[in-house]
């Protein structure tokens, strides 16, 4: 039960981030934030104190949801410092806001996503607009890539799921339907292979959508802070976290798969 307050009250934290941080933000985003917050904060700790979990994937194999949660609380708080520094400069929110100007600059190439996403700001617009959304697409970007290089090293360098005791599979994998047809080591892989390229496709699909939707629709608000900091972080967390889980599927796979073959090397020397 303690856990899994806890484990609420984390993530209730990161969607009030920007909202309580930011002096500029209208009394409806702050209300909208504390909304989204609780219902955020009440999912999780309806998950985590279930015996069965329904949505949240690996809840027994840490620390695959601890990554993408620090993941996703680096990559709001960087950026909602960096736009507080405007109205209250300190010297770690000027470091940060350096360290965006490299990362966003070394980043910013032709055909890049972080190119993709500076392009999204209407022409005519400020320098200083421009310079805000390169900052924070290199920033959120270098975080997701930081995370996925993490995780890797702990699947194959940890022996992770594994390390600390059995992997239970049903608990773990919620959504996957063991009924739905066909050989559970051959859809773990094709799951993993879509969900690594939509991780790798997604940073520069994701601009090109909004760029279509703000053309036929209303379009994008790249000067509001709160606003674009949930889109920095949504484009950089959503394509790192569908690559975690493919690498995490593949991990899953390849166990069968040694588990599989050790059986059937028993089973020989039985016969023989």
């Amino acid at each position: 039960m303690f856990g899994a307050a806890l484990r609420a009250f984390l993530v209730g934290v990161v969607f009030s981030i920007p909202a309580f941080l930011l002096p500029q933000a209208s009394p409806d985003a702050v209300q909208m934030a504390a909304v989204f917050s609780l219902i955020a904060a009440g999912l999780t700790f309806a998950e985590y104190t279930s015996n069965y979990p329904s949505l949240i994937e690996f809840r027994e194999a840490p620390p695959y949801n601890r990554m993408r949660f620090v993941a996703l609380f680096v990559t709001v708080l960087m950026l909602t410092l960096i736009a507080r520094d405007a109205s209250y400069p300190t010297a770690f929110n000027a470091f940060l806001a350096g360290l965006g100007r490299v990362v966003g600059g070394a980043m910013d190439f032709p055909f890049s996503p972080v190119r993709l996403m500076v392009l999204l700001v209407p022409e005519g617009a400020e320098q200083a607009q421009f310079e805000t959304v390169r900052v924070f697409a290199g920033l959120a970007y270098l975080v997701s890539l930081l995370s996925l290089l993490v995780f890797t090293a702990i699947v194959r360098l940890l022996d992770w799921p594994i390390r600390h005791g059995a992997f239970n599979f049903w608990v773990n994998l919620p959504l996957f339907d063991p009924t739905a047809g066909g050989d559970v080591l051959y859809r773990l892989k094709r799951d993993s292979h879509v969900n690594v390229a939509l991780g790798f496709l997604l940073p520069f699909a994701i601009p090109a959508i909004l760029q279509l939707a703000s053309s036929l629709a209303v379009p994008l608000s790249m000067n509001d802070p709160q606003s674009l900091i949930w889109m920095m972080s949504a484009w950089a967390f959503l394509p790192a976290s569908l690559i975690m889980r493919g690498v995490a599927l593949m991990r899953i796979a390849d166990l069968i798969e040694e588990k599989r073959r050790r059986a059937y090397a028993q089973a020989e020397l039985q016969v023989a």
